[in-house]
């Protein structure tokens, strides 16, 4: 009989098997974040792509189309897809395992077919995350309204979704920057985050992020997940990529960080990359967010070469409101409460808040005693006679200083030095009769 160690030496080594992933990019917003997901390195065959354009798809090559008919609006606003939309998504999601639905909940085709899109993927056994763009305020408050309660819909149907709000990235816009220009920048925010998400599950980690923690952070329908994503280069890349991490718009410079319930932090470099590196980048963030769960992911991708890539999701409980504000900002910027009201009286309550609570009930002083008439006229009479006399002022007196003369030593046979009458070893307070204070 063979040993065992000579058994398990012919035992091929257990491997990681990738995930199958599939990207359904919808609308034109969902095409052009799926274009630079393709220069980032993705492999086209694994995108299909959902609009009722056929020219939207002419700029990206190697994925599956999938073109809307023209008679599929009206049933969509219905809440139904025709049978042979349905059939062609189910066909695409045969043998996956991960489903990612990107697109803008601001476009009518975003809109209607991300969130049945998702469902379907569900009902299919996928893990289904969503990753959406919210309008700009400037595109009215209707297409707000409607955009959030797409929202909504996705996240009753999803594992998790990402969501970019497009005001937040306001301030990396020129000022005389084109339309097109703006949005594209929206669709890169997307695309970065896709990107760090399948880095996540399919690149080879030293350090693997557990599917179980990842939706335990960014799922739940009363989520909310922020995210960013930086490269660095050169000394120092570990720092550098920080800096940029927290300078994203998207993390309300650190707001996020400091109202995370838990983050999760991916460190991916090439075959350089240093413990000390994923070390440095977990220190730093950790401590804008003391006390908080981080879930690290560390791996070698050999395609980053000598570059540094950090990428962060951020999840955070939102109370759930039965009302929808007409606001993206209302409804999707941090102004929900952290933390519901059964957990305001843990340790990380605000101080003042604390206080306010434990503030014992105001003491009640008793009024002062009634006093018959006879004393409180003594009392006055008392306060009228008890006067205090003005003290004399001090008057200050020098008194002559009793100055006794002194040997001269071996000048004392000398002569005195006499300069206008005025012997000049004598001191000039006492030659002058100057008063000394």
């Amino acid at each position: 009989m063979e040993s065992s160690d000579n058994l398990q030496g012919q035992l091929p080594a257990p491997q990681r098997v990738a995930p199958r992933t599939r990207v359904f990019a919808v609308g034109k917003a969902g095409i052009a974040a799926a274009i630079q997901l393709l220069e980032r390195g993705v492999d086209p065959q694994t995108v299909v792509t959902l609009c009722r354009d056929g020219a939207a798809t002419q700029h990206i090559t190697g994925a599956k189309p999938i073109i809307v008919p023209t008679a599929a609006p009206t049933q969509a606003s219905a809440g139904k897809i025709t049978p042979e939309l349905l059939a062609e998504i189910k066909a695409q999601l045969d043998g996956t395992d991960f489903v990612f639905v990107v697109g803008a909940l601001g476009g009518q085709t975003g809109r209607e077919f991300i969130p049945r899109i998702a469902r379907v993927a569900k009902e299919s056994g996928n893990l289904v995350f969503g990753f959406v763009s919210l309008p700009f305020d400037c595109e009215g408050s209707l297409r707000q309204a409607r955009a959030c309660a797409a929202m909504q819909a996705l996240k009753s149907c999803t594992d998790a979704v990402l969501c970019v709000p497009n005001q937040k990235l306001w301030k990396l816009i020129p000022e005389n920057a084109p339309l097109e220009e703006a949005f594209k920048i929206s669709d890169s925010f997307l695309a970065d985050a896709m990107h760090g998400m399948l880095r996540m599950l399919t690149c080879k980690s030293v350090i693997e992020v557990h599917l179980p923690e990842l939706c335990m952070v960014l799922g739940g329908p009363n989520n909310q997940t922020a995210f960013a994503v930086a490269e660095a280069s050169g000394p120092n890349r570990a720092r550098k990529a920080v800096e940029k991490l927290l300078a994203s718009p998207t993390l309300d410079a650190g707001i996020a960080l400091r109202q995370a319930d838990a983050i999760v932090v991916g460190v991916f470099s090439g075959p350089d990359l240093a413990i000390s590196e994923v070390h440095s980048v977990i220190e730093q963030l950790s401590r804008h967010c003391p006390n908080v769960p981080v879930i690290t992911g560390a791996g070698v991708d050999a395609s980053l070469g000598a570059k540094l890539v950090a990428t962060l999701f951020v999840g955070r409980a939102m109370a759930g409101s039965g009302s929808t504000p007409t606001s993206q900002t209302a409804q999707i910027i941090s102004e929900v409460p952290l933390r519901t009201p059964s957990q305001a009286s843990g340790p990380d309550t605000h101080p003042g808040h604390a206080a306010t609570a434990s503030r014992p009930p105001a003491r009640v002083v008793p009024p002062p005693p009634e006093l018959p008439e006879e004393k409180i006229t003594e009392l006055l009479e008392r306060q009228t006679h008890k006067t205090t006399l003005p003290k004399p002022p001090v008057r200050w007196r020098q008194e002559q200083l009793k100055l006794e003369l002194v040997s001269k030593g071996r000048f004392d046979k000398s002569e005195p030095t006499i300069y206008k009458g005025e012997d000049l070893d004598v001191p000039t307070f006492i030659r002058r009769g100057i008063v000394l204070n």
